[in-house]
């Protein structure tokens, strides 16, 4: 090493000081020498050596915001619980493609036959269950760990995407009933059940894993809607292919839902705690 840069050039370095040809040369010998290294340290301010790695930080570490992360975002919600949020499975773009293909499968059996409302009715209840399930707890979220180490209770967080797949999936459900043949009240019928339904799964989930709770919750349901709908056939003579018989779809049976929301809403608040998982991934 032949030369070293002097206080002065490193200075000068330092606040951008220097014209092209020198700081190119400065730069050059900097790679080189750590002695002239070791000096630059001490001439650049500590501020701004803080603002240089942290935004190395944020786009070495922090991938960019996708669409989901950005309509949050835009909706209000505040960048960490986007960030949170966005990361949910079933938050995902293939997730809503899949369900609006069973909608969209469930819609044209409504029009290709008389018993296809039926069948709209049975799936839309069914979608924000799932997608809650799919929604957070080890072995499902591929971020848990990271949601975990989050300065967010877990129930908090599970509220949060629990609300965010039930307003998405609603959403797509909604659009979809308006495609339905002319059905009255009944193109609504289901809104109740999804709540009462998704509630129920979040209540059951304090017991044991939320895809096991999904599950019994979705094997419940379509074995209650296709009992009651029998019992139309036999009892109320409704044709087997024919109008919606299910006194699930009733006013009784909405009233039925929305006192199962209440209590299992109920029940969440009293049992939260049992969301929040430590780093093994067990519940307290």
């Amino acid at each position: 090493m032949t030369w070293h840069a002097d206080p002065g050039q490193l200075a000068g370095y330092s606040r951008s000081a220097l014209d092209p040809a020198q700081a190119t040369s400065v730069e050059a010998h900097l790679l080189a020498c750590p002695a002239c290294r070791a000096g630059l340290t001490g001439a650049v301010p500590r501020e701004r050596l803080d603002r240089i790695w942290d935004r190395v930080a944020e786009v070495v570490d922090g991938p960019p915001p996708g669409p989901v992360e950005r309509l949050l975002t835009w909706l209000g919600i505040p960048g960490h619980a986007a960030r949170l949020l966005a990361t949910t499975p079933s938050l995902h773009l293939s997730w809503f493609a899949a369900v609006a293909v069973a909608l969209g499968f469930a819609v044209v059996a409504a029009h290709g036959s008389e018993g296809g409302p039926l069948l709209f009715l049975l799936l839309a209840p069914l979608l924000p269950v799932a997608g809650i399930a799919a929604a957070y707890g080890p072995g499902i979220d591929p971020t848990h760990e990271l949601a975990v180490a989050a300065p967010m209770s877990g129930f908090r967080l599970l509220l949060l995407r629990a609300a965010a797949v039930l307003a998405g999936t609603t959403a797509l459900a909604a659009a979809a009933a308006l495609a339905l043949p002319p059905l009255g009240w009944l193109a609504a019928a289901w809104l109740l059940p999804a709540l009462g339904l998704t509630l129920a799964s979040l209540a059951l989930a304090t017991v044991m894993h939320p895809t096991a709770a999904a599950g019994a919750v979705a094997g419940g349901w379509v074995g209650a809607v296709l009992a009651t709908q029998w019992a139309a056939v036999r009892h109320l003579h409704h044709p087997l292919d024919g109008p919606v018989g299910s006194v699930l779809f009733d006013p009784v049976g909405q009233l039925a839902f929305l006192a199962v929301a209440a209590l299992a809403a109920l029940l969440i608040a009293r049992r939260h705690d049992r969301f929040d998982y430590d780093q093994t991934g067990r519940q307290p």
